[in-house]
């Protein structure tokens, strides 16, 4: 199986997660991919009242025509609803099938970056090309409501519902710019994305954002380095806004950097699994800094805290979200899926950063969440950017 820290805010739930700052992918979620092999254990539940109650509904419901695979799945959802836990969570078939688009940097939807750090959905950039940048939707509007649905303190992942779909179909937005209140209706389509995008920063640094660690980053951020490294006197690696992913992907993203040791370590009912540096090390001793803020979670704090522990790299930004928690996907016999919390992570010194989050070495504010760098569009520049700004300052030849 292949565990994966589950996205921030449950990845979904947020679908990505909570409270999302800047950067973070927006209309989806990403939750990780691990088939459902078999119970772990003999079942110690009593299921008993679930089952009478289900009896009495068939029997006695005032209309005969009773949804039973609606009935089912509300009854998998109250069960991983009982454990309290924000990172545990269900998804219907469809959901599911969605998500596992996603892992892949693909999905069907309109294609914007949202933070979730204000009352409203804050978009903080469109996709190149996108239905929402064909539509003329802007950094810094704020989606008040998705159809008629007021979105003021929604969740990500109760977004990603609403604003996801099938392709072709249409979503209406509310939209607040500034003091005038627009309507724009965008019409589904499949959105490709890359989990990571890299420039030339500064005096020769090469800027690498990592959006989310999914199945295709690891071969992306391999890429980048090979491409921009050549000649450059240094290196930053955002992972502001980024909500995690597979821890995988984590592990190869920290090797590129360190040649021996510990990446990190995960604790659970089996034990400790300690996970070791691999073998490509594309930058073992290029000068990094590291770009991270409330927003970045899981696998993005894993690589921000494993190279700050091992003095590899400094931290610039602000204090990071604070999920040490490992899920994986159980897939039922329907198609829907159980992601369940299995595991708790650990950085390389043993210190867990669950509810914690990371402390940045240098802590730098950012005015805005549209003042970040958008890699996406090089041209406009990065002057109002701080943070990049401090961490160019930590470098030569920033």
């Amino acid at each position: 199986m292949n565990p994966s820290v589950a996205l921030r805010g449950g990845a979904v739930a947020l679908l990505l997660v909570a409270g999302f700052v800047a950067g973070a992918w927006v209309d989806q979620a990403y939750p990780e991919y691990v088939p459902y092999f078999g119970h772990r254990s003999a079942s110690r539940i009593d299921l008993s009242e679930l089952q009478q109650a289900a009896r009495v509904i068939q029997a006695d419901y005032v209309d005969s025509n009773v949804d039973t695979k609606k009935l089912a799945q509300g009854s998998v959802q109250g069960l991983i609803n009982s454990l309290g836990d924000p990172y545990s969570l269900y998804f219907d078939p469809d959901e599911y099938k969605r998500l596992q688009e996603s892992y892949q940097g693909r999905y069907t939807g309109i294609g914007v970056y949202l933070s979730f750090s204000t009352g409203y959905p804050l978009i903080t950039g469109t996709v190149p090309g996108s239905p929402a940048a064909m539509a003329g939707l802007k950094s810094g509007d704020q989606i008040t409501k998705v159809g008629d649905k007021d979105t003021k303190g929604i969740t990500p992942d109760a977004a990603t519902a609403l604003i996801q779909g099938p392709e072709g179909t249409k979503v209406t937005l509310t939209i607040l710019r500034g003091s005038e209140m627009l309507t724009f209706t965008v019409t589904r389509a499949q959105i490709r994305v890359p989990t990571v995008r890299s420039a030339m920063v500064g005096n020769r640094v090469l800027y690498v954002r990592i959006y989310q660690f999914g199945t295709e980053t690891s071969s992306e951020f391999a890429k980048a380095l090979t491409d921009g490294l050549a000649g450059s006197s240094g290196m930053v690696l955002d992972l502001r806004g980024d909500p995690g992913g597979f821890i995988s992907a984590a592990d190869d993203v920290i090797s590129q950097f360190v040649t021996s040791g510990e990446t990190f370590e995960t604790r659970g009912r089996n034990g400790t699994d300690r996970h070791q540096v691999g073998s490509k090390h594309t930058a073992p001793s290029v000068p990094l800094v590291v770009l991270v803020d409330a927003n970045s979670a899981s696998a993005a704090e894993i690589v921000a805290g494993s190279l700050q522990v091992r003095q590899r790299a400094k931290l610039v930004g602000t204090k990071t979200y604070g999920k040490g928690s490992v899920q994986e996907d159980f897939v039922l016999s329907d198609g829907s899926d159980v992601h369940l919390t299995v595991e708790r992570w650990y950085l390389p010194n043993g210190v867990t950063i669950d509810h914690k989050g990371l402390s940045p070495d240098l802590s730098v504010p950012l005015a805005n969440a549209t003042d970040g760098f958008d890699v996406a569009q090089p041209s406009l520049g990065y002057a109002k950017d701080a943070q990049l700004n401090a961490a160019l300052a930590l470098l030569p030849g920033g």
